[in-house]
């Protein structure tokens, strides 16, 4: 189909759908969801030319003497948003950015990822992620204030009508409704903490619908008088939020999971090895990517069922990547589970790290090394030093350190992308390492 057919298939399914307006959507550095809405009317003009904005005004986008850029919709994202279009429809479109002189803009997170899965797609493969979205539903105030009180006293996959509940049945039907196949939904470990998990698709399609399950779920916990949050760690002493991502590669041109092998134990092919041995080296400098926020390491601690540990495994959930079991007849579920990365992250810059880690390792054949079963929350320092296990970074300070350093991550976003998401992490470190917090005051003020 040529791009002009696809837009004339767009302009009548618009009309089909009685849209009236239309959320031109992109997310900034930080992975935050902007949008500019426009009538349907101008959609002919947006799809042909595109919709001109201020990008100055938009976090790890151009300078003020290089402002003007503009969004360029994905037909291939066409969406009618259900909880926005009650008296008059409303639809998304996905937008990528581009400068003035018609370029895309590289600094874009969904460029970067884009670039990422063009690597993947000349070496022959195409890059399927499933991630697992945990969140904690919270309560608010009289004055409808947003506090750490947790909806409910649930643990895993306990059953309890509640709002929550709720929310998660809600939620479903929005997205099924959207064209999103959600796989399982339960509570998770921890009160008032639950999991939604959609079907896997290309890393690009999977990042785009990360962003809208988002943004979703929060306005339909708000109209059940809850906030969703993404925070990885909002309650001391309980588990933190994750997004374990499930990955694995499809060949082009065998048609089939490139990380299948039936003769193998763990029945995975060398290109599999090769992309956890990937993966397991440049865990440390993609850390500040996977787990963005200061609060992020409040969740990376041992005990809480957050990997600490780089190394991988098949049964071993305290290993960095565990490798899910899967029936014996359905070869393309084969897949890799990474387990640091939490919900706060840029799913674009994510995936495209996780990939171009994967295939630095199959390009220069890294091997892995051999799986740890234990657990490792029980090891001591000594044996860890044994076994040669390193530690991800403890804190946000140690990650920029980590990306500061590495070639991995400036080649993967591009050098404008890359200075502007350490200046953004550097910032917020600063800002951190500078606050007087409440434990500080009750542990020091009278003492000393």
């Amino acid at each position: 189909m040529s791009d002009e057919d696809s837009l004339w298939e767009l302009v009548e399914r618009v009309k089909k759908d009685k849209v009236e307006y239309i959320n031109l959507q992109f997310v900034d550095l930080p992975g935050m969801a902007k949008s500019v809405t426009i009538p349907v009317s101008r959609l002919d003009d947006a799809l042909e030319r595109g919709v001109w904005f201020d990008g100055s005004s938009v976090e790890g986008f151009a300078r003020i003497a290089e402002s003007d850029m503009y969004l360029k919709p994905d037909p291939s994202t066409y969406l009618v948003i259900p909880w926005q279009s009650s008296k008059k429809n409303v639809a998304r479109l996905i937008c990528d950015v581009h400068e003035p002189d018609g370029k895309e803009f590289e600094g874009s997170p969904r460029s970067i990822l884009k670039r990422a899965v063009k690597e993947a797609n000349d070496l022959g493969y195409i890059f399927n992620t499933g991630p697992e979205l945990e969140f904690f539903l919270m309560k608010r105030d009289e004055n409808g204030m947003v506090k750490p009180i947790l909806h409910d006293s649930g643990g895993y996959f306990d059953l309890i009508m509640d709002h929550g509940f709720e929310v998660r049945k809600e939620m479903v039907l929005a997205l099924e409704n959207m064209g999103v196949t959600v796989e399982t939904t339960h509570h998770e470990v921890a009160m008032g903490q639950h999991e939604l998990d959609f079907k896997y698709d290309d890393a690009l399609r999977t990042a785009d619908k990360l962003i809208t399950m988002k943004f979703a779920l929060k306005f339909i916990a708000a109209q059940k008088g809850l906030h969703a949050t993404f925070m990885p760690k909002p309650v001391y002493g309980i588990n933190g939020s994750g997004m374990h991502v499930h990955e694995s590669l499809f060949s082009i041109k065998q048609k089939k999971n490139a990380f299948y092998d039936k003769k193998d134990k763990y029945h995975l092919s060398d290109v599999a090895y090769h992309f956890i041995a990937g993966q397991l080296k440049y865990a440390r400098e993609m850390c500040g990517v996977l787990a963005p926020l200061v609060n992020s390491y409040k969740r990376l601690v041992p005990g809480y069922e957050a990997p600490v540990y780089i190394s991988w495994a098949r049964i071993n959930r305290s290993a960095l990547i565990r490798v899910p079991k899967c029936f014996e007849d359905r070869e393309e579920s084969t897949r890799l589970e990474i387990r640091c990365s939490d919900s706060s992250s840029n799913p674009y810059l994510a995936f495209a790290c996780l990939l171009k880690a994967g295939l630095e390792g199959i390009k220069h054949n890294l091997e892995p090394p051999e799986p740890v079963e234990e657990n490792l929350f029980e090891l001591d320092d000594a044996k860890l030093k044994e076994l040669k296990i390193e530690t991800l970074p403890a804190t946000l300070g140690e990650a920029i350190s980590e990306i500061e350093k590495s070639k991995l991550v400036r080649e993967t976003f591009g050098e404008h992308a890359f200075k502007m998401y350490l200046k953004t992490l550097k910032e917020e470190w600063k800002e951190y390492c500078q606050h007087v917090s409440e434990w500080e005051i009750k542990r020091y003020l009278e003492k000393y």
